[in-house]
């Protein structure tokens, strides 16, 4: 099997791509579209976005220390792509696209209504990196919307269609192929090995 070898660079794809609310210190709000962004630790539960430091948004995250991470949909596509490539200096995002701010509940950046969760989080630490800057926050509270939740309370973020980012592609995520554990689960019939 031949593979080309290409300069270093960050070929980790597909990417969770999402939507960061934020209100500033005068309480205007603003949306930017992120694609660096991941989960760092589930005890405590935290996360991490990464931002250009050029970015309309930096200095609002860096003065606030708050945001709200909004999963993306195929329904939210087009406003994703939009809040990446407008600023917030020049548009308001939200009456724009005619998206819905509601309040957070620890955080005083607006979630977005029609994002099907959304993670209130609270700056740790700003570690400057380069091109980007990690913001390394805490998750101070987790909205999931009610319409995916099944009869046993369980919910399907799938029915909502969400979207990743690979290659300057926004893609839908596609069929379930299993889930976890499943490739050592014991089959129907089978007896365990001694």
């Amino acid at each position: 099997m031949a593979k080309e070898i290409w300069k270093p660079g960050n070929m980790l794809y597909p990417l969770p791509v999402v939507m960061v609310s934020m209100a500033d210190k005068n309480g205007k709000y603003n949306i930017v579209t992120i694609a660096w962004a991941g989960t760092v630790c589930t005890n405590p539960p935290m996360v991490s976005i990464s931002v250009r430091s050029e970015r309309y948004s930096y200095p609002i995250l860096q003065e606030t220390g708050e945001f709200v991470i909004n999963l993306t949909t195929r329904e939210l596509a087009f406003a994703t792509d939009y809040c990446g490539v407008k600023s917030g200096r020049d548009v308001d995002k939200f009456k724009e696209l005619g998206l819905t701010p509601i309040p957070g509940k620890e955080v005083s950046a607006p979630l977005i209504a029609e994002s099907p969760v959304n993670l209130e989080c609270r700056v740790r630490q700003i570690i400057p990196l380069g091109s980007h800057h990690m913001f390394l926050a805490d998750v101070v509270s987790v909205h999931a919307d009610e319409k995916y939740m099944d009869e046993k309370h369980k919910f399907h973020l799938e029915k909502a269609e969400p979207i990743v980012y690979s290659h300057g592609a926004y893609l839908v995520c596609g069929e379930q192929l299993g889930t976890f554990g499943y490739s050592v689960k014991k089959k129907t019939g089978e007896k365990k090995k001694t």
